[in-house]
Formats: structure tokens, sequence, C-alpha cells
């Protein structure tokens, strides 16, 4: 089963988050398939590429509930579809509502 859920990176008491697709077996740090956002809960900052996560929800990852939460703060919601501009490059939305270019 593939969940979407979060990896811990960053040093010792200042942790830093990548909300990573990875398989459900796969230790938390470990192999992961796609990293599709990040979360830094000191600025209380979440970046998602939002057409990245609706193509993995859609083809039936599971979200953790901690990363239900972020997706709902950045505004995603599971059953949208996934909408691409001309050139094939997503959006990133952030946690404050703003739409950011990812290359």
């Amino acid at each position: 089963m593939v969940k979407i859920r979060l990896a811990r990176v960053g040093r010792h008491k200042k942790p830093f988050y990548r909300i990573v697709v990875a398989d459900s077996c796969s230790p938390r740090n470990g192999k992961q398939i796609e990293i599709v956002g990040t979360y830094d809960p000191f600025l209380k900052k979440t970046a998602v590429e939002r057409t990245r996560v609706l193509k993995w929800l859609g083809e039936g990852a599971i979200a953790t509930q901690t990363v239900k939460m972020l997706l709902k703060k950045a505004r995603i919601d599971e059953t949208e579809d996934v909408k691409k501009d001309e050139t094939g490059e997503g959006e990133a939305l952030t946690g404050d509502g703003n739409h950011e270019r990812v290359d």
C-alpha cells in the first residue's frame, strides 16, 4: 500500500519535514517514491506540489492524518481533479494560500 506521509530531516531539536510518497512497509526516513512537498513546523509553512499530490491520491495513495491536516490547510481537496497548465508543469500551494511555480 502506498502512503503520503512525513519524513523527518533537519537537525537535533530543529525538525523539518518532507511530504513524501512511500510504501507503507518502508521506514519513516527510508526509501521513498517521490517528494511532493515540505513542512516547517517552526514557521508553520507548508509547500505542496498540488498536481503531484492529486495524482497520487487519484492512484489510490492514502494520506496519513497529519498530512491530511496539512493538505486541508493548503486547500487541497482529495476529490479534486488534476489540472495542468499548457506547459505541463504543476503548481505548489503554500500554507498561506499563495501559488508558487514548481519546475
